[in-house]
């Protein structure tokens, strides 16, 4: 299990020299995070990789858990940008689905990287973890924005809260062997068609 160093909150950067510092670092992290599990990751050999002083390291991340949570929160933002409104004829729900098998697909090309992301984002305390925040909002407009939801209700936002955590249980039964790629794609689409769908159909004209 991964120690969380120090009950605080990450510094957040306010220049361009420091955004570019941090930016570095979660580079390393990612690129050391694909061969080592988070029990393995040395902050010194991150700091190192970075080209930083460890004290900078620990100014933005004080501890494995803050820095692979944000590693995440980088991968969210990654998909956000990628992610848009269903195209014409396509349902809502397969929209979303087709994204989070495409996502999938990508982090489980990364396993050992996935596993780290996951098992320090799920141990973040969102009191001192702020990229948990980041991420669970981010994902949700992402899923919403995909479902074509733009003021979303509060079953909506339960829905796609459900969807998420379903979404973060799949990926996790892959990663630990117990679950294939064909296993994700059909539990992905049959989460989606069972929590969206009903949604989508509600949102139809009566004929």
């Amino acid at each position: 299990m991964a120690r969380i160093a120090a009950a605080r909150m990450s510094a957040e950067p306010s220049s361009p020299e420091q955004h570019d510092r941090r930016q570095r670092i979660l580079r390393a992290a990612s690129r050391i995070g694909t061969e080592k599990s988070l029990e393995r990751v040395q902050m010194h050999d991150v700091a190192k990789a970075a080209g930083v002083a460890i004290g900078t390291l620990y100014r933005y991340f004080p501890s494995k858990v803050h820095l692979f949570t944000a590693v995440m929160a980088a991968q969210v933002d990654r998909l956000h940008e990628q992610a848009a409104q269903p195209a014409p004829g396509v349902e809502p729900e397969d929209a979303v689905a087709d994204l989070l098998v495409q996502a999938s697909r990508s982090l489980l090309a990364q396993p050992v990287l996935s596993a780290s992301m996951l098992q320090a984002s799920n141990s973040a305390h969102v009191a001192t973890v702020a990229d948990t925040i980041h991420i669970d909002s981010t994902f949700r407009d992402i899923l919403l924005r995909t479902v074509g939801v733009e003021v979303p209700t509060a079953q909506d936002v339960t829905l796609v809260r459900l969807l998420m955590q379903c979404w973060y249980g799949v990926l996790q039964s892959s990663l630990n062997g117990r679950a294939s790629m064909a296993d994700v794609e059909s539990d992905i689409r049959l989460a989606c068609r069972l929590l969206l769908a009903p949604r989508s159909n509600a949102a139809q004209p009566s004929q």
